[in-house]
């Protein structure tokens, strides 16, 4: 068997979209969307759709040039994998079943049966050339590309809010916000940890068992002990044999004498991020932002800010609110017992603004006054871009679009909006960018 690179295989699959192909079972599939590539941990490919006799099927593609590369690679022992919905490899070298970490089977599609792969034409091949989506800008004008972009936007603003106001029907005001910050607060890997911390922690409950501190300092350590107890991140209950500095040894003795709360699993939460995402710097951030805005409310607080300030600084506002700067031990420490030279900035304004166009400002849509509603809507279409992620570079190549077109956080949200509602939902045939003519 030659040693061809996977690189060159997840291209050569990319490149096969609406073919139709049989796995090893003898079982006929049609690829509806090869996926995008993942650059963490995990499958190859993420948000797949492929067509079955079962009908279709959403998850990722694991990509190997032996199919004993699965076991080999121990892909069987990690639940990162679970998501696998077809093993694809260029050769079956064993009959060994693609058994997942939850104990599911994939079909395993080898493609020596159905193709010749030459590295020399890999390499070259289009990854998404034959989607109906490919190259946008050579059949529709900027100015419609533009319309398509912001249509799909707004549509995810008025989606979140939607979320917000049923949210709102059953819970408390500032109950649902701080839910909403902390699953943002999370990002792709923590969010759900942060939204169930949230749950098990309410922010009521929170704010009681930290109203004992006689300074801001002291309050903030309560904080910092409760959010991390509950959390199950404190250092005696991560690495209880482990020597604790000062600040560990303080946070601990706070936890010990409050009401033990329902703790959360450290195996729970995810640490392969980068430092200013890890967990115990996010939720010291936090710390500060309900010691900063708990006690007036923090709805009424960011509520007042979109009704006063003006449209054309509200992002510069916004952010400067939600900007966290330590002064204390989290300005030298990633996490617990891990110095820094120095990393004071807990939560940056690239952070920030990224809660406040996904969470603070559908947040006041939903939840304010006409006034606030419309003041809101009119701040989201005006704010400035925010920094790319690899999704917005992976739509950005796949429809074949100059960056500069992508102007605005309302049509990077687009691009957001079209790839989780249509791409990886196999909806290519609703698609605007499909649909829409030239003329």
């Amino acid at each position: 068997m030659r040693n061809v690179p996977e690189r060159l295989i997840v291209r050569r699959w990319q490149s096969l979209s609406k073919a139709d192909l049989v796995t090893e079972d003898g079982e006929p599939i049609r690829i509806v969307y090869p996926g995008r590539i993942n650059n963490a941990q995990g499958a190859d490919l993420l948000d797949a759709v492929i067509n079955t006799s079962q009908g279709l099927c959403r998850g990722d593609i694991e990509v190997h040039a032996k199919s004993s590369d699965w076991r080999a690679h121990h892909h069987h022992l990690n639940p990162a994998y679970n998501r696998v919905i077809l093993h694809v490899v260029l050769w079956r070298d064993t009959n060994a079943v693609t058994e997942l970490h939850s104990r599911g089977k994939v079909p395993v599609l080898a493609l020596n049966k159905h193709l010749d792969i030459q590295p020399a034409v890999a390499e070259s091949v289009s990854a998404s050339a034959n989607l109906p989506c490919h190259r946008v800008e050579a059949k529709l004008t900027p100015q419609k590309i533009a319309g398509i972009l912001d249509r799909a936007g707004e549509e995810r603003f008025r989606n979140k809010a939607s979320e917000f106001r049923v949210r709102l029907t059953g819970g408390e005001t500032d109950q649902v916000l701080y839910e909403g910050m902390m699953g943002a607060l999370g990002y792709a890997q923590n969010k759900l940890p942060f939204l169930e911390l949230a749950r098990r922690l309410p922010l009521k409950a929170l704010m009681t068992l930290a109203k004992d501190g006689t300074t801001s300092e002291e309050r903030l350590a309560q904080l910092q002990a409760i959010l991390l107890g509950t959390a199950g991140l404190l250092p005696s209950q991560r690495f209880p044999d482990r020597r604790k500095d000062d600040w560990s040894e303080k946070l601990d003795k706070i936890w010990a004498s409050f009401p033990q709360q329902q703790v959360m699993s450290s195996g729970v939460w995810h640490w392969q991020v980068r430092p200013n995402n890890c967990p115990t710097r996010r939720l010291a951030a936090m710390s500060y932002l309900i010691l900063r805005y708990g006690e007036g409310g923090i709805v009424g607080t960011f509520i007042s800010k979109v009704k006063e300030v003006p449209v054309d600084s509200a992002h510069q506002e916004l952010e400067r609110m939600l900007l966290v700067i330590a002064r204390d031990y989290w300005a030298k420490h990633t996490h617990f017992g891990s110095p820094v030279a120095a990393s004071p900035t807990l939560l940056g304004r690239e952070r920030a603004a990224d809660i406040a166009v996904n969470v603070i400002l559908p947040f006041s849509y939903a939840c304010g006054p006409a006034e606030v509603t419309k003041k809101a809507l009119e701040i989201y279409r005006c704010y400035p871009r925010l920094s790319a992620n690899e999704l917005e570079r992976h739509m950005l190549n796949q429809l074949g679009l100059d960056r500069k077109l992508i102007n605005s956080a309302q049509r990077q949200q687009g691009l957001l909006h079209l790839y989780k509602t249509k791409c990886s939902q196999g909806n290519c045939q609703r698609c605007p960018f499909a649909t829409t003519s030239a003329s």
